[in-house]
């Protein structure tokens, strides 16, 4: 669920090969099993080979891309020459090898798609999270579609600008840029506002549509720093004001986020996700729920209402601009508050210290690289009776359940979603209780 925030930076030579000199090679292959980030594993005269735009069971003609480490190499299948049942036509026209490296999975079919984030989530958890293959958490577990199909779901998105002002997306582990006229995953109003026209003097653009269709804009310098923004109402053909903050509609109800801040960037992920944390947590009247990496207070919010008058919501947030918008989104709520701070073992430890007791509940949506040993180690000793995790990685989640597994809690309750059609990603929402 975590976007990358990498200043944005010029083309530089590549670095040269520490491997096996294969960079340019060519040599057929059949390709194996899926691996975690948009890849499928191959071999070669004894040499692990990740190749992109491959599927498992397909035999390729796979050109090498990278050669760096002495173990393996990375791949792009140039041509495949016994196709999967899976394969289909890209819908993007920019995708491809060499070519734009956003979509990892656009030459397969979404029924397939989700079957092999399945299977990654599946070996993350039992390779990282140390679970049982046979677990039926494991076992039995799909990843599930979202509405709206494979396109047109992504409502906030990063361009790069070349020095020309002419914005588009890097290629697969490069800073070379593919300039593009449309980005089939973005939503139609938001690839329009930055694709149909140049930012001179830009390094990047980031975009938004809430879901009222107000579109933001942000231009940044090339250090990856705010310089403008830009607001247009649906509808209109000029810019209006900046307006500070978009809405967005989720759990039956208006949220207030910062124009191009952090949430959600498939247009039905809100929903889903809540859903499954309600469903997950099942919240009582009178407790206490600790609500960690709260954004604009999205599961605080929609939990609040379930611990009733007597209870208590405590929303932790880092960024201040963050916080602010879920002060607003929880005024109503007297059983919510907001408290602005670092997630980390210490600060943690202070809060619960200041709280006079542990939490009933625990729900954290970590960036990308979870919670991590000390703070997964934190929870676990505040005894709570469910912590909910929601993971953008599932490796992250896998490391995290395995301190958490060490530290007395199990795993009960798992759910995966697509909220990153055409792309390796995944969400993922689980639950684990203690083990006594």
């Amino acid at each position: 669920m975590g976007e990358d925030r990498r200043r944005p930076r010029g083309p530089r030579p590549p670095r040269p090969d520490r491997g096996g000199g294969w960079t340019g090679r060519e040599f057929e292959v059949t390709v194996g099993r899926v691996a975690h980030g948009g890849h499928c594993v191959a071999r070669h005269e004894g040499r692990v080979v990740f190749v992109r735009h491959a599927l498992p069971g397909e035999r390729v003609l796979a050109r090498v891309t990278e050669d760096r480490q002495p173990g393996y190499c990375r791949a792009d299948a140039v041509e495949v020459l016994e196709a999967s049942p899976d394969r289909v036509e890209r819908p993007c026209p920019y995708s491809g090898p060499g070519r734009c490296g956003g979509c990892d999975w656009q030459h397969v079919s979404w029924e397939g798609q989700r079957r092999l984030k399945a299977d990654v989530v599946r070996e993350q958890l039992t390779r990282l999270g140390r679970l049982d293959p046979a677990d039926p958490l494991l076992a039995g577990l799909s990843v599930e579609a979202l509405p709206g199909g494979p396109l047109r779901w992504r409502s906030r998105a990063r361009f790069a600008v070349d020095r020309a002002g002419t914005p588009g997306l890097r290629r697969h582990r490069s800073h070379d840029l593919v300039l593009l006229e449309d980005c089939p995953i973005t939503v139609e109003a938001a690839a329009r506002a930055v694709l149909t026209r140049r930012w001179p003097g830009a390094g990047a653009v980031d975009v938004a549509v809430d879901s009222a269709g107000t579109v933001t804009t942000t231009r940044l310098d090339r250090r990856g720093l705010p310089t403008s923004t830009r607001v247009l109402q649906p509808g209109e053909q000029t810019p209006a004001p900046p307006a500070g903050r978009a809405g967005r509609r989720a759990a039956g109800r208006d949220w207030e986020v910062e124009g191009t801040g952090f949430w959600q960037v498939h247009e039905s992920a809100a929903d889903a996700l809540v859903g499954a944390v309600g469903d997950l947590a099942a919240v009582r009247p009178g407790e206490t729920v600790l609500d960690l990496y709260a954004g604009a207070g999205l599961f605080g919010g929609a939990l609040a209402p379930a611990v009733g008058e007597s209870g208590r919501v405590v929303c932790v947030e880092a960024d201040a601009e963050a916080c602010a918008a879920a002060e607003a989104n929880l005024g109503a709520l007297p059983q919510a508050e907001v408290w602005q701070g670092e997630v980390d073992a210490e600060g943690l430890t202070g809060l619960l210290e200041e709280l006079g007791g542990g939490p009933d509940v625990v729900v954290l949506d970590p960036p990308r690289a979870g919670a991590g040993p000390a703070v997964s180690r934190v929870l676990a000793g505040t005894g709570a009776r469910a912590v909910v995790y929601v993971a953008c990685d599932p490796a992250s989640l896998g490391r995290d359940v395995a301190v958490l597994a060490g530290a007395g809690y199990r795993l009960t309750g798992l759910r995966a979603f697509d909220a990153f059609p055409m792309t390796a990603h995944v969400e993922c929402v689980a639950l684990l209780v203690p083990a006594a």
